[in-house]
């Protein structure tokens, strides 16, 4: 049985191969410190400010799903880490909310500050633990469902809504598909590689 309560995965002959967690988290932690450097050169792009907060909220809706609870089940402490991560990501998402409605180089700076604050945390304190911690195939499982929690995750900030499982399993991709509809209508750009 997994460490993290997953179903295993489906035979297929040989060695568990794939992108783990880890992997999937720090590769998006680039891509949003690269975002939040061209945020700070043009702080009132909108069309850049949509991408940074739909990217973000799709972030913090999947870390919130699976990250953190893995870090609750497999780290020692992991309940007061996942649970000063949640706080700061609430806040983070307030911040969201704020840069999307009054928009300005003051309220781009605060996301960028919290963006690098949430990276250097999960960088030195949580994803170093979960290798550790985790057996690699779990890492993996734990990926897997990270990357599909992203593709079904909100498009805008909602710091209020549910941010622990199992409510945000459930209101998350109700919420998105909101987000989805209202983004198609108003033709709002949410990933970076369309910007």
């Amino acid at each position: 049985m997994s460490s993290l309560n997953l179903p295993p995965l489906p035979p297929v002959g040989g060695e568990t191969t794939g992108r783990n967690v880890v992997d999937v988290v720090t590769q998006e932690h680039r891509e949003l410190l690269a975002l939040c450097d061209q945020l700070t050169a043009a702080p009132d792009d909108r069309r850049l400010v949509d991408v940074v907060v739909a990217e973000l909220s799709r972030h913090l809706s999947a870390e919130e799903q699976y990250l953190y609870p893995a870090v609750r089940r497999t780290v020692p402490g992991g309940d007061d880490l996942a649970d000063r991560e949640l706080a700061e990501d609430h806040q983070l998402l307030i911040t969201l909310q704020q840069l999307v409605r009054d928009g300005g180089a003051d309220r781009a700076a605060a996301v960028v500050e919290s963006v690098r604050r949430h990276v250097d945390a999960d960088a030195e304190e949580l994803l170093p633990v979960l290798v550790q911690m985790v057996p690699i195939e779990d890492l993996i499982r734990v990926g897997n469902r990270f990357e599909t929690a992203q593709e079904a995750a909100p498009t805008r900030p909602h710091p209020g809504t549910p941010s622990t499982p199992p409510w945000n399993k459930v209101v998350d991709p109700a919420v998105a598909v909101v987000d989805k509809l209202r983004d198609a209508v108003t033709r709002r750009t949410t990933y970076a590689k369309d910007l």
